[in-house]
């Protein structure tokens, strides 16, 4: 499902529960050490994604330990996001020599919870919610957008290493199954993406997106 909203050169594996095997390195295994068994199998499972994608790429199995933020440390030359909510797991993975940024988010379809919204969106982001509600009810468009600046965000942390405030990303959503992002941080390193453009999709009660940036050529 997550490769239908993936831009070409990006390697992606999903998976719907933890059924089936996904025996985890030592050096994860102690990471996950004393977690909730349900934590464990989520963790577990998307890392089997993760692996089944980057041998795609022609990569053996390694470990996947996350950095000093949080995010997957992949193999050198390569990007990468992982994803995981109730009743989905998935990782994407490309080689920096065609994708220099990716980020993928899952959510269930379901409105946030009451008092996130303000949270996350501006007026600009909430008046422009209301309007998308009007002329498409049923979808979560509020949920829908949390998702966007999260995958905005996981493409975002492994190139800066800095994190992005919820207000650092003005995110406006086509309901044509686009997105686009412009980042307004404070004091943003030099070179630093500023825009992104993502796509979303949803179906069987899951909302997924996911931003990219191509390399140039050149």
């Amino acid at each position: 499902m997550i490769e239908e909203i993936l831009p070409p050169g990006v390697r992606s594996s999903e998976a719907f529960d933890d059924l089936a095997p996904a025996p985890l390195f030592p050096e994860e295994a102690a990471l996950m050490a004393g977690r909730r068994a349900r934590r464990q199998a989520q963790f577990a499972t998307a890392r089997a994604c993760a692996r089944r994608s980057l041998a795609e790429l022609g990569l053996a199995p390694a470990p996947l330990l996350p950095g000093a933020g949080g995010a997957p440390q992949w193999p050198a030359g390569v990007v990468g996001s992982i994803t995981h909510c109730d009743g989905y797991r998935a990782a994407v993975v490309a080689r920096v020599a065609e994708v220099t940024a990716l980020g993928i988010d899952a959510e269930p379809a379901e409105p946030l919870p009451r008092g996130v919204l303000g949270l996350i969106a501006s007026d600009g982001e909430r008046a422009a919610l209301e309007r998308l509600t009007a002329e498409r009810p049923g979808l979560c468009w509020d949920r829908l957008l949390f998702s966007a600046k999260e995958a905005v965000y996981k493409a975002w942390y492994p190139s800066v290493e800095r994190w992005l405030g919820f207000a650092d990303a003005t995110v406006r959503i086509s309901p044509r199954g686009t997105f686009t992002a412009h980042l307004h941080p404070s004091d943003p390193p030099p070179g630093a993406p500023t825009a992104f453009s993502g796509r979303w999709l949803t179906r069987n009660g899951l909302l997924l997106t996911s931003v990219a940036l191509n390399r140039r050529p050149g």
